[in-house]
């Protein structure tokens, strides 16, 4: 990369509590709470992944409870539709980003409506007309107040066989609807203008990013909340970047901005992070439990905690039972800077309880001499956990 840049060795353990740094996880609160907090977290994290599973509270309000101890509900829907700190974008998978950051998915709108959403290539012109003057006219809606639809065919399973809910996706992606509100899955939604405030003549949308300054910006992104980074990390899902993003890292090396990671255990992989990132690597341990989502950024990209942690995380929601080894919808357990449980969690709503479906150990950490402090300690976040899950 850089003959003048010389790599710099790190241990797992090293490696390990930095990403857990950048992270926010070596802390109890770090955002504070309220939904600045709320705010805050999506803004240093840079996205929020969405998902739709609910059998345990759902993904994104999972991350935010997990680095904002006292997290409400209420809090991500006043940072959403009220204060409008957030918005709904795709990044790798739909999420929460930081509404400072729009500026940088202005392009990829706009090359949804020239070229079109691989998913919803069926839309046709007249139904994608339909929906936005309704919105227009009515106001932010969603597709329960569209009753007019003729049902079509699924195009595959996670399709609606309304015309308009399609419709609705696309004008999403093109970035002339925006999700102004959120209930459960149900969506609302508004005209981004209008949602924003830039139909107001004193008031402008914000200036698109130029490729140059969107590539900075996932790097800087993934340098924050990732503190080491490698091109899988940095592009996750999105190898089209990685030759850019190279060169930028290349710039910065030679600039001195970044340095080389020789990271034990990556072999060829090249990894690198900031200069300054280094100072972080000989603080004390956290004694913190985490119960994770399988969605959280520590755990979503598997082959980096695989080598990170030494542990493989399997989402099995989709797997066969019979071939299941840690259960349907296992949730990793951090305890300090080791992943030493999976466990299979579902919350009976009805009879308001948190119901452990499975208990996996894993891990060099959580070996049969240290399961019975693990467990006493895992067991009073577990029951926190349910606090959490029953709350209305």
């Amino acid at each position: 990369m850089s003959r003048a840049a010389k790599a710099v060795f790190l241990t797992k353990a090293e490696a390990r509590h930095i990403w857990l740094r950048a992270q926010r996880l070596d802390m109890p609160a770090p955002f504070g709470e309220g939904p600045a907090a709320t705010a805050a977290a999506v803004e240093h994290l840079g996205y929020v992944q969405i998902d739709t599973i609910n059998v345990i509270e759902r993904s994104h309000h999972h991350i935010l409870w997990t680095r904002i101890p006292n997290y409400r509900r209420a809090d991500l829907r006043q940072a959403q539709s009220i204060d409008k700190s957030v918005f709904e974008y795709w990044t790798h998978a739909l999420s929460y980003v930081p509404a400072k950051d729009l500026r940088f998915f202005i392009a990829a709108m706009k090359r949804q409506r020239r070229e079109g959403h691989k998913w919803l290539s069926s839309v046709s012109p007249a139904d994608l007309r339909k929906v936005m003057r309704l919105v227009r006219r009515d106001g932010a809606l969603t597709i329960r107040d569209i009753d007019d639809d003729v049902l079509v065919d699924k195009e595959h399973p996670w399709a609606s066989r309304k015309p308009s809910k399609r419709a609705l996706q696309l004008a999403f992606y093109q970035g002339l609807l925006t999700i102004s509100e959120r209930n459960g899955m149900l969506k609302t939604y508004e005209l981004m203008a209008r949602h924003f405030g830039w139909d107001v003549p004193s008031n402008k949308p914000p200036k698109p990013a130029s490729e140059r300054e969107t590539h900075g910006y996932l790097l800087d992104r993934a340098l924050r909340a990732q503190g080491i980074v490698s091109l899988d990390s940095i592009c996750h899902l999105d190898a089209p970047s990685k030759a850019a993003i190279r060169r930028l890292i290349e710039s910065r090396l030679r600039a001195g901005a970044m340095v080389p990671v020789a990271l034990e255990g990556a072999g060829k992989q090249e990894h690198w992070t900031a200069s300054e990132t280094l100072e972080t690597t000989g603080d004390r341990a956290s004694e913190l439990v985490h119960i994770l989502s399988p969605f959280d950024p520590l755990i979503i990209q598997r082959k980096r905690t695989e080598l990170f942690f030494g542990y493989g995380h399997r989402f099995e929601a989709y797997v066969p039972k019979e071939k299941r080894l840690f259960g349907y919808f296992a949730l990793p357990v951090l305890a300090g800077d080791d992943i030493v449980a999976a466990i299979d969690l579902k919350t009976d709503r009805k009879a308001g309880e948190l119901l452990v479906q499975k208990w996996s150990w894993v891990g060099r950490a959580a070996g049969r001499g240290a399961r019975k402090d693990l467990k006493r300690r895992i067991e009073q976040e577990l029951h926190r956990f349910e606090r959490f899950q029953l709350a209305s």
